[in-house]
């Protein structure tokens, strides 16, 4: 499956659009994480343990929202957007969401 932030797909021209496909997920902050980010907090600097959290919740969506083109028989994601919200105090969702197209492959 390819999946782009791109309108389009290079060496590809779109022969239907299947509908918009979403991944989500709803990220809770663990305990021992807000510990070290308080004490990051003091000293400045990368809160590690969170940027881990956020690239895994950012991964799980990416992976749901393939998962739902495939379902649609796509052959790639186009137009991909990513977006968070706050759901309720310590957590967060991250959405992904972007166009299911079938592809008709043509010369460069």
């Amino acid at each position: 499956m390819i999946f782009t932030t791109t309108e389009n797909v290079p060496g590809h021209e779109i022969a239907a659009i299947l509908g918009v496909v979403t991944g989500n997920v709803v990220q809770s902050k663990h305990i021992g994480r807000d510990i070290m980010a308080g004490l990051k907090g003091i000293v400045g600097g990368e809160l590690k343990g969170y940027t881990e959290m956020l690239t895994d919740a950012r991964n799980t969506s990416i992976s749901r929202l393939v998962d739902e083109a495939a379902k649609l028989n796509a052959d790639a994601i186009v137009g991909i957007r990513f977006t968070t919200s706050a759901i309720m105090d310590g957590s967060s969702e991250i959405l992904a969401y972007g166009t299911a197209v079938k592809l008709i492959k043509t010369r460069i």
